[in-house]
Parts: C-alpha cells; structure tokens; sequence
C-alpha cells in the first residue's frame, strides 16, 4: 500500500463450495455431488508460490486489475510474508481443491427414493458393518 498509494486485489476471488452447488443447480444440473481437498504444500519463498500459482493460472481475473507487480513491491511483499507467515523451511499455502458432478434431466436418469424408503435405517448401519452380515 504503501509503495502503490492505495490496495488492489491481486488474486480472483475465492470460490466457496455452496457458490459452486447454486451454480450447477442455477444452471439445470440435477443429482450434484461435491467434495473438496485441502493440501498444504511448503515452499523456500514466496517466489516458488507464486512460479506456481502461475503454472496453476490461479491469477487474477479481474479486468480492473494492474498489468503487473513491480519488482520492487514483489521484493517488499515477500519480505513482508515471510515475517508474518514463514517456518524453517520457508511458507506454506493451502490449496482447496473442489470436485464436482451433476446431471443433466433426461428421460433415463434416475430419480431419487422417497424419503424414508430405504430398507435399512442409518441409525444401524455400524451394527451391520460390524456383523459383516447385509440385512436381508
């Protein structure tokens, strides 16, 4: 801030895993299924973070943003990170990794069960895991 005389956002805005459900449920995708990842992975220096995020096309995405860092606000962030954020090893990032699924309506796809059609309540689901036996 104070190199550049105000902020700017140099990252896309994070995506959230409901944003991601309304999305493909907006968009007329039915039976969704979403799950995440979390992964932390240590880098020497915040250099070799953003080589990758790079790599990852993981900058911004923003039309308003600035056309590029200067080195001299690169070398001040950097410093900046590795006081508040660095371990003996160098930084870390956590990388959140959403996978997701959805169909869309056809003639042939499944539909769900009615509530409380199943033959096996949930509540004993470990009693039949532990006899090893399936509930005939």
């Amino acid at each position: 801030m104070e190199r550049k005389g105000g902020l700017s956002p140099h990252i896309s805005p994070f995506t959230q895993i409901r944003d991601v459900g309304a999305l493909l449920n907006r968009a007329g995708f039915t039976m969704l299924t979403i799950d995440t990842d979390e992964i932390v992975v240590g880098y020497p220096s915040m250099f070799e973070l953003m080589w990758d995020l790079k790599g990852m096309a993981e900058n911004n995405a923003a039309f308003n943003r600035p056309a590029h860092i200067s080195r001299e606000t690169m070398f001040a962030a950097s410093a900046i990170y590795k006081e508040l954020y660095a371990k003996d090893e160098g930084v870390t990032a956590t990388f959140q990794i959403i996978y997701f699924v959805g169909w869309k309506p056809g003639p042939n796809q499944p539909k769900p069960l009615e509530r409380g059609s199943g033959d096996v309540s949930l509540k004993d689901l470990g009693k039949i895991i532990e006899s090893g036996e399936p509930k005939s």
